[in-house]
């Protein structure tokens, strides 16, 4: 059982904590399944990716191996850690209690039978497959908008705006891949969408965890307040990034996204990452958010042909949406279970894991002899970073608070 049964109703800031008085724990909140489940998934898709490329493995049947590793990495893990967060989040903005019990059961096997029917669309057939895949973010963004105007959130509404865009996302995703044509625009787009959302989420959860730290230790010195440049770096970050979706080989493009790259890093720069190096639980927010910039530039020299564009996309994919999700899961994970806000050993190895994982695979390209082995040592280590993250959290996720 949860500590729900002392957390039932109790309050903290005068909002609600805790749902049900009895059931199992890792029902009773949305962060416990969908961050466990993702880590979990972020395993076994990776595995198999690495078993794909090492064994010639064929996960995804006749989706196709590649189509399915792209698919799974942006709608599959990261989904559910979007999941989690969500869920974590909104009764915190709206107030109300969290969606708990059988209705969030219901949701996590949604999206559990999503990853099955993707990983073996065959027995199904592939129409049926992408049906069942395609649900879930819908039914997510009409339980966000539910809890939203029921709380009369209004700002917060852009949550439901990005999970309807990637609602849209993984239908375009799923189309292109049935016709046979091209993914790489629907990728991109799907891209755009984390990235944005990690630009204006994570921006705001880095700031405001680097001035807690810092508050709590006396400094006086803090991160710059969301201001007017904030909002110019986020609008012309846009606009590289639907340049980059629509036209990835221009030279505009790579003018728009190195230009892009450089105002994300000097709004990085604003935050002062770099007083919290003592706490990788907070500076792993500001190394995340590095892959950012280092992303927008990646585009920017694929577009001048200097790098390829699978590898400059890797840097946002792997770097930015895979170390921002896990610094999420791993803090919201220790917060909401009563733990210390500090990052372990086996934590810190996961950070770093993925951080290596991220800038291996573009460097795989300037090395040809080893492109092969560099691709599954970068794998490899995402894996060891998420084994880590699920050994650790897990019994967090299905135990009780503390």
């Amino acid at each position: 059982m949860d500590s729900a049964r002392t957390e039932h109703r109790a309050r903290r800031g005068g909002i609600a904590r805790g749902l049900a008085p009895n059931g199992p724990a890792i029902l009773s909140y949305g962060f416990r399944p969908f961050f466990l489940g993702a880590g979990v998934w972020a395993l076994v898709a990776m595995g198999a990716w690495v078993g794909a490329l090492v064994w010639g493995w064929a996960p995804g049947g006749d989706y196709g191996a590649l189509n399915w590793h792209a698919h799974e990495m942006l709608f599959g893990y990261a989904g559910a850690a979007l999941a989690g967060f969500m869920l974590t989040a909104i009764p915190n903005w709206t107030g109300r209690l969290p969606v708990s019990g059988a209705p969030l059961a219901a949701l996590v096997l949604l999206w559990a039978l999503g990853r099955v029917a993707m990983l073996w669309p065959d027995p199904v057939g592939l129409m049926p497959a992408v049906v069942i895949d395609a649900l879930f973010f819908p039914v997510l963004g009409l339980i966000a908008l539910r809890e939203i105007v029921a709380g009369r959130n209004w700002r917060n509404l852009h949550v439901v705006a990005a999970l309807s865009a990637l609602s849209v996302a993984n239908i375009w995703f799923h189309r292109a891949v049935v016709v046979g044509e091209d993914t790489g625009p629907a990728y991109r787009f799907t891209i755009l969408i984390w990235i944005m959302l990690i630009s204006l989420i994570g921006g705001r959860l880095a700031t405001s965890f680097t001035r807690n730290w810092l508050a709590r230790r006396g400094e006086t010195r803090f991160p710059a307040s969301m201001g007017r440049f904030d909002l110019v770096t986020l609008i012309f970050g846009l606009v590289a990034l639907v340049s980059w979706v629509a036209w990835p080989e221009s030279p505009a493009t790579g003018v728009v996204c190195v230009v892009g790259g450089m105002l994300h890093a000097f709004r990085l720069m604003r935050w002062r990452g770099w007083t919290v190096w003592r706490e990788p639980l907070v500076l792993v927010l500001h190394t995340s958010y590095a892959f950012v910039s280092l992303g927008f530039i990646t585009a920017g020299a694929a577009a001048f042909g200097l790098i390829g564009t699978v590898s400059a996309l890797h840097v946002l994919t792997v770097g930015a949406i895979g170390g921002m999700t896990l610094a999420v899961m791993t803090r919201a994970s220790r917060g909401h279970t009563g733990r210390p806000l500090t990052a372990s050993p086996a934590t810190t190895t996961a950070y770093a894991a993925l951080i290596i994982a991220g800038l291996l695979r573009p460097f795989a390209e300037f090395i040809p002899d080893a492109y092969s082995d560099l691709l599954s040592l970068s794998g490899l280590l995402w894996v060891v970073a998420f084994a880590l993250f699920v050994l650790e959290y897990g019994p967090m996720h299905i135990g009780p608070r503390r």
